[in-house]
């Protein structure tokens, strides 16, 4: 019997999803989805799909793995013809990661075809769906995507753009939406813009993406981020927008500056790359180390750490390589297999280490044991010393906007403060970047930023009350609670 191997990265932070969008009459929009979701591959890797329509019925391929393994001959994306598609690649934050979850979902009703494709996580959620199914609707996945197709589907509006509008009024928390139907694409994108989400064009068409990355990868010229609470529709007619909610503040994730955004991404017309350089040369601003050379752990952690190795004229040297061939790979689950987990993701580079003071640039530290685990290869190939730089605050708080630590106890930053960390971690020297030097590092306003993870300061209300009295009352009180939340 053959069994997953313990990954190193299933100590870092995973985003919920990556969705991409495609109106190009004339184009193979399925091809041209299925690199744009190569691009957005980084986001999510557990499952990817793509839809298409051709004006008059919608078909999608999905399933489980990354792009390159659900498409990985021309069969499928020859199936897929028409003029508008929307593809998506997963990562379950909210969901199992089973085939029924994966999408784009596809949806046949009242005013005909619907596919979903949804990156981030609705704090009501729960709260919609226990309506929805107080009322009779059936549930054929475990993710709260599926909501905005039922809310939709149940609307009085026939026209399926005010249907979205009236349906969008009712969620709350974090989502970009890319929605497709026989002859419409449509993005939405939630007041607190908590997901990134842009638009570009190509051919005479159009695009939608998370990631700018996707659109240079495809040959599509950038226009402008969507806007929180904007929704663009894009069919025959053109592309017209609207601005459909508005809050007085925004929640944009400051994590995909830190760690999920690719580094040649640019959001809100910040380079990613450089935006990362920044924190680490205020990382060493704020931990002036004397030391012999500046590794960072690949790939997330690399621009941070040119930007330390710049700021304390320290040599920058590759002390760890890393193993690109290695997926989820499947292996026997001896101890022994186990132990390797991260040896067979990265290998430090003895003869560059040995003997040297060494600064490790992390991005981001969770759990601390890959940290940990990283710490002791660098102690077993001859380094003298280890002083590990962390290109973010501590993480003191869970996520609950599609990031996936949802519990205090699983965050080592949560309960112990920075020597503790170190302790615990081995090394001879630890040092976090400080939440004003992060927000100084980014250039962009404060007010526009979530960093209820760093801070414990949620910009998006959280109502766990609603739980405890639901289940607390039966019948027509239960009803009751739940109509009046909606």
């Amino acid at each position: 019997m053959l069994y997953e191997v313990i990954n190193p990265d299933d100590d870092c932070i995973k985003d919920a999803c990556g969705v991409l969008g495609i109106f190009a009459p004339g184009i193979d929009v399925a091809r041209l989805a299925y690199y744009g979701l190569y691009a957005l591959q980084h986001r999510g890797q557990e499952s990817a799909g793509i839809a298409v329509s051709n004006g008059w019925e919608v078909h999608v391929e999905k399933g489980m793995g990354l792009v390159s393994d659900v498409f990985h001959d021309d069969s499928k994306l020859n199936k897929l013809k028409g003029h508008i598609a929307t593809g998506h690649v997963r990562y379950s934050t909210m969901g199992s990661n089973i085939l029924l979850n994966a999408q784009p979902l596809v949806f046949r009703y009242r005013n005909g075809y619907l596919a979903v494709a949804h990156n981030g996580q609705l704090v009501n959620g729960g709260k919609l769906r226990y309506y929805l199914e107080e009322e009779g609707s059936i549930f054929q996945t475990t993710t709260d995507s599926e909501i905005i197709a039922h809310l939709i589907a149940r609307s009085s509006e026939i026209n399926v753009e005010d249907a979205v509008k009236e349906s969008a009024q009712k969620l709350n928390g974090a989502y970009s939406f890319v929605l497709m139907t026989k002859d419409k694409l449509i993005a939405l994108r939630d007041p607190y813009g908590v997901r990134p989400l842009c638009l570009g064009k190509i051919d005479g068409g159009y695009v939608i993406a998370s990631e700018t990355c996707a659109l240079d990868t495809i040959g599509a010229e950038y226009i402008r981020d969507v806007e929180p609470a904007e929704m663009i529709v894009i069919d025959s007619f053109g592309i017209r927008s609207d601005k459909i909610i508005t809050t007085d503040r925004g929640a944009f994730c400051i994590f995909e500056f830190i760690y999920f955004a690719r580094p040649d991404s640019n959001i809100n017309n910040r380079n990613v790359h450089l935006a990362r350089k920044d924190l680490g040369r205020c990382l060493a601003e704020e931990h002036n180390i004397q030391a012999d050379i500046v590794t960072g752990v690949p790939d997330s952690s690399l621009s941070a750490a040119t930007g330390v190795s710049e700021q304390l004229s320290l040599p920058y040297e590759m002390g760890f390589i890393k193993n690109r061939y290695i997926g989820r790979t499947f292996i026997e689950p001896t101890q022994e297999v186990r132990s390797l987990g991260v040896k067979l993701k990265l290998n430090p580079a003895r003869r560059i280490v040995e003997g040297k003071r060494v600064v490790v640039v992390e991005d981001s530290i969770v759990r601390g044991t890959t940290s940990t685990k990283i710490v002791e290869m660098l102690r077993h190939a001859g380094a003298r010393e280890v002083y590990l730089l962390v290109s973010s605050p501590p993480i003191k708080s869970p996520c609950f906007y599609g990031i996936d630590f949802s519990s205090p106890e699983e965050l080592i930053g949560t309960q112990r403060n920075v020597s503790e960390i170190a302790q615990i971690l081995g090394v001879d020297y630890l040092g976090y970047l400080s939440v004003a030097g992060m927000l100084k590092s980014i250039g962009l306003p404060e007010e526009m930023f979530c960093t209820a993870c760093f801070t414990g300061h949620y910009p998006i209300k959280l109502d766990g009350q609603f739980y405890k009295t639901l289940f607390e009352k039966k019948g027509e009180a239960r009803k009751s609670i739940i109509d009046s939340e909606i």
